[in-house]
């Protein structure tokens, strides 16, 4: 399984190079502290984010394919691992809402399809690489792991921050920079990502049963 994973690997590193590169390309356009990554989609150059986020969803989705079949992941983490990939792919596909005009039905498609990749990674992370699991001992493994948790801690001080905001009237997205706050979700979370793509490029297909049978005593 570490072919499929590597490629899988090597569509998310294309897919960050893009999108980095995009960032680079309109820093005299778009403030990257205030305005979020979708904000490439409403240019000229949106197609070239779209690849971007293509090619992200196609490697995660092709990493957690690899994953289940060497059997690192369950149903539930492949499937939240899916809905990671899902949730880009339409985030994607749909614009975000271009508050020039006014709110849209793609804005709101595409809000959906962020929060639903959003939540879906770190829960992803957390049960595939699970470090209590049997044969969960490979160093990537521990890095998602850890990876996952900050993301989840990272999701929770946003959520704390909004209900704190709103208390005193304030909208979310006038609490904080929304552009480098998402920035920095995403890097934990693709890094997430990156770490299960080098466990599953890192294993065999048999090693999971090799490490169940040794822990049994039966070779």
């Amino acid at each position: 399984m570490r072919r499929p994973a590597r490629w899988g690997l090597g569509a998310v590193g294309a897919g960050v190079v893009v999108i980095a590169g995009l960032d680079l390309a309109a820093l005299g356009e778009i403030d990257p502290f205030r305005r979020t990554i979708s904000e490439h989609g409403l240019t000229d150059r949106a197609w070239l984010f779209g690849l971007g986020v293509a090619l992200l969803a196609i490697g995660s989705a092709m990493i957690g394919l690899a994953l289940a079949r060497a059997r690192l992941a369950g149903a539930v983490g492949t499937l939240a691992l899916m809905a990671w990939s899902a949730g880009l792919l339409v985030a994607a596909y749909f614009p975000k809402h271009d508050w020039s005009v006014g709110p849209s039905l793609s804005g709101s498609i595409h809000r959906a399809g962020s929060v639903v990749a959003f939540l879906s990674l770190p829960l992803a992370a957390l049960i595939i690489a699970r470090p209590w699991r049997r044969g969960v001992r490979h160093p990537a493994s521990l890095a998602a792991f850890g990876l996952g948790v900050c993301s989840l801690l990272y999701l929770a001080g946003l959520g704390v921050l909004v209900y704190l905001g709103t208390q005193d009237g304030l909208r979310w997205w006038q609490i904080m920079p929304l552009g480098l706050v998402e920035r920095g979700l995403a890097i934990v979370e693709v890094a997430a990502v990156a770490a299960l793509g080098l466990w599953a490029a890192g294993r065999r297909l048999a090693e999971p049963d090799l490490v169940e049978r040794r822990s049994q005593g039966l070779t």
